[in-house]
């Protein structure tokens, strides 16, 4: 999700309405591109941080403090020297803009009252933060743009601060419905792209919601709306408009493990994920932000685990294809038998040197036809059959062996390869390594038998609308533990059916569920497995004591013969975790 001009507009009067009159008591500048500053409004202290990381640009409110270096950098000193104790007199947005101004009075050493603005930009690469005086002299920014660096605009020192406009676009809150159709409804392009092209502020998923709220095709061409069409993309633009000026409806948009999407904005193309609601932009931003952080730091970190879970996967795919395959070859292993013991029993009707015998098979009484070899009598023939017969034989029965083993491998890595999908912590990626390690997938580090990890990743733990307490395993070991020693022989286990998942056991001692509680269970036992994108999964449930653990089995792998099956949706929203 871009930090857009729609997110920064609702932004803004949050922190309009938190710091408008605060004065500034703090600032740092705990990285090189990112102020912390403290703000006393209201018998309330407030942290503002403002970030012009070309990656990621924020803006919010947070109760996080950060560690200030310990000589503060140029730009900090001149801050605290211009608008340390100042008043924060107004935060304004010009239009839709990304750009948050900051209008500070602060007293000099004279006593005399100076009004400087504090401009922060959320323009990804181009993201800065600039001082200037009251007529936007450039006093000095946190990021220098010289020439050589740009075309469009110097950031320097002296420099007269004003905004690029790099691109031809309306304002969207005062084009009129006529510069509307002008702007949107004649462009040569999809209808999406025409609203984030021609308008300040839209990103392209804002463009989708638009043509989403309107019941239009994204992908449709602009310039092919009819009267009627536009007169109603228009009005809908014009209702999204005034929901802007209106309390924000702050969600984060969850698919899968990790968030997709936040908006200020209901977003009405979502209405069928799991989304979280905040009261305010800044909590809805750092959630978000914290949670991609999370998950892209997990993701970092188990790439190594992942290519070789990947890898040995391929690998044992491959070797899959080819012992099925050779089986397949075995099955004409009956039929060199049959001409063997044919030819055992009519065999002393050859006289020698035939390259066939036709023979009635007795098993089917269907003629068939044998060849031979001239150069051999028909025992010789037959004991030539059979020996085929037997070596086919022999392959069959080891190929039996080696097939079920290479499926339980693959079997065994894609349960591994969904548990890295699912994890959340570091703690969970070790636990997950030492499985490879144990199993030879990974090379094992320091004196052999010593336990090389202590295990602190817990299986999650939610709570049922009953009361029951629900463990959910994230790996094959938490799988282990949840299967056979967290609960008693009553308590009830669910798993997704045929696809590798997580283990989920309600403990009940034995107490009755409602069958909210069953379909609680199974939606956590869904979205906890590799069906986690399907509309609907099917689920096996069953009680504990049914469970067997076959000998010399893999972690995490159980049998029963006794279950009951549920279709539940993988959306665990409104289940409380613990």
């Amino acid at each position: 999700m871009a930090f857009d001009g729609i997110t920064v507009a609702c932004l803004r009067r949050e922190l309009a309405e938190a710091l408008t009159d605060g004065k500034i008591a703090k600032i740092t500048q705990p990285e090189n591109d990112e102020l912390l500053l403290t703000i006393k409004n209201n018998k309330n202290n407030y942290r503002l941080l403002l970030s012009a990381n070309a990656s990621l640009p924020l803006a919010y409110l947070t109760d996080t403090n950060k560690p200030a270096p310990l000589t503060a950098p140029n730009f900090c000193m001149l801050l605290r020297k211009r608008i340390g104790n100042g008043r924060i007199v107004s935060v304004t947005q010009p239009g839709l803009e990304r750009i948050l101004v900051f209008r500070i009075e602060h007293r000099n050493e004279l006593g005399d009252l100076c009004t400087w603005k504090l401009i922060v930009e959320l323009m990804g690469k181009h993201s800065n933060i600039i001082f200037c005086n009251e007529e936007e002299m450039i006093i000095d920014s946190i990021k220098h743009v010289s020439a050589n660096m740009s075309s469009v605009r110097e950031v320097l020192p002296g420099r007269t601060y004003f905004i690029p406009k790099t691109q031809e676009k309306a304002d969207p809150l005062t084009i009129t419905e006529q510069e509307f159709y002008d702007k949107v409804c004649t462009r040569p392009m999809p209808l999406a792209k025409a609203v984030y092209t021609a308008l300040t502020g839209f990103s392209p998923l804002m463009g989708e919601e638009l043509c989403h709220r309107a019941s239009l095709d994204g992908g449709f061409s602009a310039e092919s709306l009819d009267e009627v069409s536009r007169l109603h993309f228009y009005q809908t633009f014009a209702r999204m408009m005034t929901e802007l000026n209106q309390s924000p409806a702050c969600r984060i948009y969850y698919d899968g493990a990790g968030p997709v999407e936040f908006s200020p904005l209901e977003l009405t193309q979502y209405e069928t994920s799991r989304s979280v609601e905040f009261d305010t932009v800044s909590s809805m931003l750092e959630t978000y932000f914290a949670e991609r952080s999370l998950v892209t730091r997990i993701r970092q970190k188990s790439t190594d685990l992942r290519k070789i879970v990947s890898t040995n996967l391929e690998r044992a795919g491959k070797k899959l294809i080819l012992q099925e395959k050779q089986m397949k070859d075995t099955e004409k292993k009956d039929k060199y038998r049959i001409y063997g013991e044919l030819l055992n029993t009519y065999g002393y009707s050859l006289t020698g040197g035939e390259k066939s015998m036709t023979a009635v098979n007795y098993y089917t009484n269907e003629e068939v036809t044998i060849p031979l070899d001239p150069t051999l009598t028909a025992g010789e023939n037959a004991k030539k059959y059979f020996d085929r017969y037997n070596k086919l034989k022999r392959t069959a029965e080891a190929l039996e062996v080696q097939i079920a083993e290479t499926k339980a491998d693959v079997e065994h890595l894609e349960s591994i390869s969904t548990s890295l999908d699912i994890s959340l912590h570091e703690e969970d990626l070790l636990e997950i390594r030492e499985e490879l390690t144990q199993f030879g997938y990974l090379k094992a580090k320091g004196p052999q038998g010593k336990k090389r990890i202590a295990r602190n990743s817990a299986p999650l733990h939610y709570r049922s609308c009953d009361g029951f307490d629900i463990y959910v395993g994230k790996n094959n070991f938490q799988n282990e533990l949840v299967s056979f020693k967290l609960g008693s022989g009553n308590d009830w286990w669910f798993h997704a059916k045929g696809m590798p998942g997580s283990h989920v056991l309600v403990k009940c001692g034995g107490a009755e569920m409602s069958d909210q509680a069953f379909e609680e269970a199974g939606r956590l036992a869904a979205f906890y497995s590799k069906g986690r994108q399907a509309p609907k999964v099917e689920i096996d449930y069953t009680q504990k004591k049914n469970l067997r653990k076959p000998g010399g089995g893999k972690p995490g792998f159980v049998v029963y013969y006794t279950n009951y099956s549920l279709m539940a949706e993988p959306d665990i929203t409104g289940i409380e975790e613990v």
